[in-house]
């Protein structure tokens, strides 16, 4: 599941309540600490929460309770313009390669 998916899963509206914890997803729909998605102080549903359960004690005693339903995916990084440019030079050079070359056989 990536960290868009996750976030869909909100607990509002009737939605399924996730949260990420150390790359598992867990459900935590069914808990009255949850309710409509929102956990006190200020936690929602539909997030990566590792780093700030991180200091909470025995967090992964208490969130493994919940059904695990899935692992969070690491994202791929985002292509930047500069990479996008790179690939288009590079498709530029090989369709000159191609047109050289048939230019040569002909």
């Amino acid at each position: 599941m990536t960290r868009d998916e996750l976030r869909q899963f909100d607990g509002q509206e009737d939605r399924r309540a996730y949260i990420a914890v150390n790359k598992t997803v867990y459900d935590v729909t069914d808990s009255p600490l949850w309710e409509n998605g929102f956990h006190k102080p200020d936690h929602r549903a539909g997030q990566d929460l590792t780093e700030e359960l991180s200091s909470a004690p025995h967090v992964r005693a208490i969130v493994e309770r919940f059904p695990a339903v899935g692992k969070l995916e690491e994202e791929a990084p985002a292509t930047t313009q500069k990479d996008a440019g790179k690939i288009v030079a590079v498709l530029v050079i090989a369709v000159i390669v191609v047109i050289v070359g048939l230019v040569v056989l002909l």
